[in-house]
């Protein structure tokens, strides 16, 4: 069951700094990378091991205001450096938010790669445009996922 369980949420690898807390019970400010999403949810690693069932406060800070939802720790498993920890979304709306997060993301990386490669500064405008044109349909859409998951 477990494996069918992580099997959602290991997908599209990306490095995202993300704040998380704890709300049942209440814990201190953690801050980490989020290491991949998928339509129910996300992984990122932590110092210590989370429980399953608690409920946790994500903060995804890539954009003005930073983004925050809710989910819910599913697993959370040894890892090289710590834990991985699979955080679950109880509704779509929240899960498509965090897909789009993920969406802009690429647009800042790529924005920063432009720079780096070509010595070329695109406005935040400009890279959306052009990440779209060159990635956007290599980016699984929202609907592609959904399948996925289901199988």
């Amino acid at each position: 069951m477990w494996a069918c369980v992580m099997r959602q949420f290991i997908r599209h690898p990306i490095e995202i700094p993300l704040e998380y807390q704890l709300l049942d019970p209440p814990s201190d400010l953690g801050v980490t990378d989020m290491k991949n999403v998928s339509v129910g949810g996300l992984c990122f690693s932590t110092g210590k091991r989370l429980t399953p069932g608690q409920r946790i406060q994500i903060s995804i800070g890539v954009c003005e205001p930073s983004f925050q939802t809710v989910g819910e720790v599913m697993w959370c498993r040894t890892h090289e450096k710590g834990f991985e920890t699979g955080i679950s979304f109880n509704d779509n709306k929240q899960a498509y938010a965090v897909r789009m997060v993920e969406q802009v993301c690429h647009i800042h990386q790529y924005r920063q790669q432009v720079l780096a490669d070509e010595q070329r500064e695109l406005s935040v405008a400009e890279a959306a445009q052009e990440w779209i044109a060159r990635y956007a349909a290599d980016f699984p859409a929202w609907d592609e996922l959904s399948q996925e998951d289901k199988h």
